[in-house]
């Protein structure tokens, strides 16, 4: 998954906030003023793209490919990038 861990300022939606919203995004569930607002800032953070990106391939892969039966790789790195997400420190 891309490096989220950067550090820059936005003017309306701070990274970890639009990365936190990035599933429901990608799953259509935001109100359109939510999902204008990680839209735009997807649109001028490029670490946080890359993790949307990723995603998107992820889901791409997974619907043409793994219909029955996910490979245990495509699990295993899954599992490594989640317990990757619940390490990392909380920002204050």
């Amino acid at each position: 998954m891309a490096d989220t861990d950067h550090h820059h300022d936005h003017d309306d939606t701070p990274c970890e906030s639009a990365l936190q919203e990035l599933y429901l995004y990608l799953d259509g569930e935001l109100t359109p003023q939510k999902r204008s607002i990680i839209k735009s800032h997807l649109d001028d953070c490029n670490p946080c793209f890359e993790a949307f990106d990723f995603e998107a391939e992820l889901r791409i892969v997974i619907s043409k490919h793994c219909r029955d039966e996910v490979p245990d790789s495509l699990r295993e790195r899954v599992a490594r990038e989640l317990e990757a997400i619940d390490e990392r420190p909380a920002e204050a």
